[in-house]
């Protein structure tokens, strides 16, 4: 069995509004103590929105670090003490302004394991139903119908760069078209 490592102490070095920075000193599995900078983050849900006609409502939205504004699926950090299912409910109606009639867990991810461990967990989304867009004040984005394929290839011409969609979008191709890998 492999070992973990084994935290000594953590000391909080900022709160911030969504996650924590944080140095933690610990001991490795090969033995040597060190101290690791981390990102305590609470985790978040993202899904894969699909019409009824086939198309996925992806966002084109303003990322400050990204440098302006980029191709994304919605997703939304979890609330203290909320599950990644309902989260996902929420967040969906909150920035497409759309409800999901039915939501399957895809898969759950960890986008960036060297110093955080934030868990981000997809969803495909479907059945979807009208319902009221309200955005955060930090929310700035727009909703684009796009077909399945064309959206694949958007991650194939570096038009999507950002993992959890790139993740997202690929497993929500196979889930809706499997005849692609059996030959069917």
């Amino acid at each position: 069995m492999q070992k973990k490592a084994v935290p000594h102490h953590a000391t909080l070095i900022r709160k911030g509004r969504v996650f924590d920075f944080c140095s933690e000193n610990v001991t490795l599995p090969n033995g040597r103590t060190m101290d690791m900078d981390m990102v305590r983050h609470p985790g978040a849900a993202a899904m894969v929105p699909v019409t009824d006609d086939g198309k996925v409502l992806l966002l084109k939205q303003y990322r400050y670090a990204a440098g302006g504004f980029i191709w994304e699926i919605p997703a939304g950090t979890l609330n203290p003490g909320e599950d990644p299912y309902t989260c996902a409910g929420r967040e969906l109606i909150e920035e497409t302004g759309y409800a999901a009639g039915n939501l399957e867990k895809l898969t759950e991810i960890t986008p960036t394991p060297g110093y955080s461990d934030e868990r981000i967990h997809i969803y495909l989304a479907t059945g979807l139903t009208p319902s009221h867009q309200h955005l955060d004040p930090d929310e700035i984005l727009s909703v684009h119908p796009v077909p399945l394929d064309e959206a694949l290839a958007m991650v194939a011409d570096s038009r999507i760069q950002d993992a959890k969609t790139i993740v997202g979008l690929y497993l929500a191709s196979l889930r809706l078209k499997p005849q692609t890998l059996t030959g069917k």
